[in-house]
């Protein structure tokens, strides 16, 4: 019987529960106790949800108040000096905002993308005579919870060389060289675990599909030496890629069982199988974990069935990583287009479809409406006028190496710019986007509720520009900014003015601590029906002779900050 589990749930709430909860605590207006207890309530809801789903193994310690690297790094005791030496709650946030209740400043630490997604961790700090030792009971506490449940618990670990590669130390440091001080406490970590009755641990390398030092690379076979020595069961999880060339020496590691990536790097599982034990067990993350499309079951199941005629060991299936990359209900976007939400799957959505694989492959005719629905929206999809723009694939057509081409050779176009502009050698300017006042918040929210007329609504960003304006002359800038006052996200704002995109109203997607976003979706061929910031930037010139400086979002952050097609 197939086995399925989940790599992570979102951690913020359905309703953004805990950035509010945070907040509130960050403000005074709220007490440890009372952002515990919502926590807890969080944490409780969203095992309900994985269980209710059908999941064998709920994953416990992917929850986090703000970042999991920060908690790895505070129950491993890693806490820089300046922050003290108490791993409370307090010390935990000074690391992560560089204030905590005491309204001291402090240097946070680093915070960087969490590998390619949109998601950012805190960068451990390590010196060369790094202590480690078991500083939080967070993972333990939170396992006893779930257990209390009457759940299956799967704790997840980040894994000991991911968490050093990911840690900034100094220049002359060689990070491996802690390995012996750091693994002591990965093992006390794992049999605790096992005291308290978990069998499978779901420890994660991310850093295997990296292209690794041969140092790196060797260290795995070490580390994962040591770790087999205790009482529990691991499942070496690796995604955001595929482990490529090191697919032999990662199968061959003593370790339980392997997850991998089938939907960022679908071609590593025929090596896997051609290397990996029979007594081992094999995840596949089949659902994608990073967006927000159905999956094609079907095909997923094809797949499946050439898998058990190759690999007799045991099978489970997962999201491909972590679902914290998506939101969290698909049921709340009632304002949605339906045809393009029924193309949609949010992370319970997911989930969902993981039963429907289990089910299907147990018993295809007990799972047919399920199949047929998947195949029905994965057809529509296809098919719909909503993704095909003629007039958008007629100007593709149009393309051609020409475009690339100047019309004028740079030392021409500088000397008329310099004409045109009268600049001096080295001028001056801003990025761009001012301050959004609550007042600019206010009347846009309005506006956008129908409680403020385009007139009114118009004047009053004229209003915020021209303040703008008058207040960069008073600075004597060369080049001069709008402010951006009508603009509310720099991916949105250009993405809610052009076709083949939608917005949902609560897809919202943790950025980093209590910092929430909501990707748009690009669902179609993508053209601009009219224009977007000509009036405002008309309109700022026209109130100044000195240049006036557009500001656009790119198409490469449009694409990486959306949910693409």
């Amino acid at each position: 019987m197939i086995k399925i589990h989940n790599l992570g749930f979102p951690r913020i709430g359905e309703h953004r529960e805990l950035k509010f909860a945070l907040e509130r605590y960050w403000r005074g207006e709220l007490d440890q106790n009372e952002l515990e207890q919502t926590a807890a309530e969080l944490r409780a809801r969203h095992w309900h949800t994985q269980a209710n789903s059908g999941l064998d193994l709920i994953p416990v310690g992917d929850f986090s108040y703000y970042d999991h690297v920060l908690d790895t790094s505070i129950m491993l005791g890693v806490i820089p000096e300046r922050f003290g030496i108490n791993a409370d709650i307090d010390t935990y946030f000074r690391m992560a905002r560089g204030q905590g209740r005491d309204n001291q400043p402090y240097r946070a630490l680093e915070m960087t993308k969490w590998f390619d997604t949109n998601y950012h961790y805190l960068v451990p700090e390590i010196t060369a005579h790094q202590s480690f030792t078991l500083s939080s009971n967070k993972l333990f506490d939170e396992t006893r919870e779930l257990q209390t449940l009457g759940y299956q618990a799967k704790p997840v670990l980040l894994g000991p060389l991911t968490w050093l590669w990911l840690a900034k130390a100094p220049d002359d440091v060689n990070k491996l060289d802690l390995l012996a001080k750091l693994l002591p406490v990965y093992s006390e970590i794992l049999c605790r675990l096992a005291e308290q009755g978990v069998q499978w641990v779901q420890i994660d390398e991310p850093i295997l599909v990296l292209d690794l030092p041969a140092a790196w690379k060797n260290a795995f076979e070490a580390v994962y030496n040591h770790l087999q020595s205790t009482p529990i069961k691991l499942l070496l999880t690796t995604y955001f890629g595929g482990v490529d060339e090191l697919t032999s020496f990662v199968c061959k590691l003593p370790v339980a069982g392997l997850h991998i990536d089938c939907i960022r790097a679908p071609g590593q599982l025929t090596g896997v199988l051609d290397n990996l034990a029979n007594h081992k067990v094999l995840s596949l993350g089949v659902i994608d974990g990073r967006n927000i499309w159905r999956t094609d079951l079907s095909s997923v199941l094809n797949i499946l069935e050439s898998v058990k005629q190759r690999f007799t060991g045991e099978l489970w299936l997962a999201p491909s990583c972590s679902l914290l990359h998506v939101p969290i209900d698909l049921e709340y976007e009632t304002a949605l287009n339906p045809t393009i939400k029924y193309w949609l799957a949010f992370a319970k959505q997911k989930l969902t479809e993981l039963a429907v694989l289990r089910n299907a492959v147990a018993e295809p005719s007990a799972a047919e409406a399920d199949l047929i629905a998947s195949a029905c929206a994965i057809q529509s999809r296809r098919e719909s006028s909503l993704s095909h723009n003629p007039a958008v694939q007629a100007e593709l057509a149009k393309i051609n190496n020409s475009l690339t081409q100047r019309q004028s050779p740079f030392s021409v176009r500088r000397q008329q710019q310099h004409a045109k502009l009268n600049l001096p050698s080295y001028p001056t300017t801003t990025i761009g986007s001012f301050p959004q006042t609550p007042d600019i918040r206010k009347a846009r929210a309005d506006f956008k509720r129908g409680l403020l007329s385009e007139t009114d609504y118009i004047q009053q960003m004229q209003h915020s520009i021209e303040f703008c304006i008058r207040e960069q002359e008073q600075l004597g800038l060369d080049v001069l900014v709008h402010g951006e006052a009508e603009r509310n996200d720099m991916v949105e704002y250009f993405g809610e003015q052009l076709e083949g995109f939608a917005f949902t109203v609560n897809g919202w997607v943790q950025s980093y601590g209590s910092r929430c976003v909501k990707p748009p979706i690009i669902y179609g061929d993508v053209s601009r029906p009219k224009p977007i910031t000509v009036r405002w930037s008309q309109y700022a010139q026209s109130l100044t002779d000195k240049p006036m400086k557009g500001m656009l979002t790119g198409p490469v952050t449009l694409l990486n900050w959306s949910f693409c097609s």
